[in-house]
C-alpha cells in the first residue's frame, strides 16, 4: 500500500478537498483506496458523506487505542473507497500522545502490512503537530497543497524544513511527490506571479495541473459528494482528475494506466 500524506500546516489551501477529490479520482479508475481522516474538525468525513452517527470507530481509536484498521475503515458511497473517519475526540489525541512510547509511530504501525488497499491518502490538520508528525513518519511521500498566494510561499518554507527533520529523525524514505497549486485564478495577476514564483524555485516538483477556483468544488461538500460525483464535468473536478493521472505517473510503484 502506497501512502501519501496531504499536509500544509496552513489552514484554507484546500487540503481537503485536494483528498476528497483524489482519492475519488483514484477509486473510479480502478484503485482500492484508503481515506484516513486525520483532521479533528472531520472535514473530509463530512465532505465524503460520513454523518457523524455513522462514525462507530474512528482515527482517533486507530491512534490512541491502537485498534485495528480493519474495525476503524468504513465502506464511503464511492465503490473501491473507504474512510478512516475523524471525531473531536482526536482534538485531545496529541495531549493523551504526548506521554506515549513510540508517540510518532503509531499510524505507520496502524497501517503497515495491509495489502486489501493500492493506496492510502491521509489528510492532515493544519499544523505541524503530532498528528501531522505521525502522517509524515507513516507517509511513503508527500503531496502539498499550495494556495497561490503570497503567504502561502512563507508556510511552505517552514513545511520543507520539518520535512527535512522527519527524514534524519523518523523517516529517511519520506519523498514529496510535488505540489498542487490550488485556489488558482487567472484573472488574478498575482496567482500568475505565485505560480512562477514556485515554478522557477522548485521545477518540476509542482504538477503542470493546477486547481482553479471553482464554485462546484465549494458546493459539493454541503452535499456530502466529492465534486467528482456532485458534478464530474466542472472545471474543478477535471482538474483533479488531471492532477490524479499525473500523480499516478510520478508514484514509484504499483502503477496503474489512468
Amino acid at each position: 500500500m502506497i501512502r501519501v500524506a496531504i499536509a500544509n500546516q496552513k489552514g484554507g489551501v484546500g487540503k481537503t478537498t485536494t483528498a476528497i477529490n483524489i482519492a475519488t479520482a483514484m477509486a473510479a479508475i480502478g484503485w482500492k483506496v484508503l481515506l484516513v481522516d486525520l483532521d479533528p474538525q472531520g472535514n473530509a468525513s463530512t465532505g465524503i458523506g460520513i454523518g457523524t452517527d455513522q462514525r462507530e470507530h474512528s482515527s482517533y481509536d486507530l491512534l490512541v487505542d491502537q485498534m485495528p484498521l480493519s474495525a476503524c475503515a468504513t465502506p464511503t458511497k464511492i465503490p473501491g473507497l473507504d474512510i478512516v473517519p475523524a471525531t473531536v475526540d482526536l482534538s485531545g489525541a496529541e495531549v493523551e500522545l504526548v506521554s506515549v512510547d513510540n508517540r510518532t509511530e503509531r499510524l505507520r504501525t496502524a497501517l503497515s502490512g495491509h495489502t486489501g488497499y493500492d493506496i492510502a491518502f491521509i489528510d492532515c490538520p493544519p499544523s505541524l503537530g503530532l498528528l501531522t508528525l505521525n502522517a509524515l513518519c507513516a507517509a511513503d511521500t508527500l503531496l502539498v497543497p499550495l494556495q497561490c498566494e503570497f503567504f502561502a510561499l512563507e508556510g511552505l518554507s517552514q513545511l520543507l524544513q520539518t520535512v527535512e527533520r522527519v527524514q534524519q529523525r523518523f523517516n529517511p524514505d519520506l519523498g514529496i511527490v510535488g505540489i498542487a497549486l490550488t485556489m488558482f485564478d487567472r484573472r488574478n495577476r498575482l496567482t500568475d506571479q505565485v505560480s512562477d514564483d514556485v515554478r522557477s524555485c522548485l521545477g518540476n516538483l509542482v504538477f503542470e495541473a493546477v486547481i482553479p477556483r471553482n464554485v462546484r468544488l465549494s458546493e459539493a461538500p454541503s452535499h456530502g459528494l466529492p465534486a467528482l460525483i456532485y458534478d464530474h464535468n466542472c472545471t474543478g473536478s477535471r482538474a483533479y482528475m488531471a492532477l490524479a493521472r499525473e500523480l499516478i505517473s510520478r508514484l514509484p510503484e504499483k502503477r496503474k494506466a489512468a
